[in-house]
């Protein structure tokens, strides 16, 4: 019986570590911008509260998921903007079913100066592959 148990044992452990390939190291998704189609903010801000950004994003098919919101900070002597892009990741897959759903996501923002806020959210390219931004500007009351 134990002789038995051995070789199954055995036979499950080989199956187990043939079943396994550690050759595979293709990337099987990328990174993609997704578009944003809408923002909502506050007609103001108050400074040194947090505020939920919420945001519409675009989401062209089945193999498309969002991860994450990318906002860059510059500012002028008279605001500050923010350019935020809504960041996707493309499964690597054969048959993506076009879907054109529209999600809504959100970030946080702290308020940290009294000079307005501008933001840029990125809504795709135009016919001449020049990024488009659809931008509202915040005033900040202290």
């Amino acid at each position: 019986m134990r002789k038995s148990y051995l070789k199954i044992l055995g036979l499950a452990s080989l199956l187990i570590i043939a079943s396994c390939s550690l050759d595979d190291d293709r990337v099987n998704f990328q990174y993609t911008p997704l578009h944003i189609t809408n923002a909502s903010l506050p007609d103001t801000f108050e400074l040194g509260r947090v505020y939920t950004v919420d945001v519409n994003i675009l989401r062209p098919d089945d193999c498309t998921l969002l991860d994450q919101f990318d906002v860059r900070r510059s500012f002028t002597d008279s605001t500050q903007i923010r350019t935020v892009s809504a960041v996707g990741i493309k499964l690597d897959k054969e048959n993506c079913i076009e879907v054109n759903d529209e999600l809504q996501d959100g970030f946080q923002f702290e308020v940290l100066y009294t000079k307005p806020y501008i933001f840029r959210f990125y809504t795709g390219d135009n016919t001449e592959s020049e990024p488009e931004f659809l931008e509202i500007e915040v005033p900040v009351k202290e």
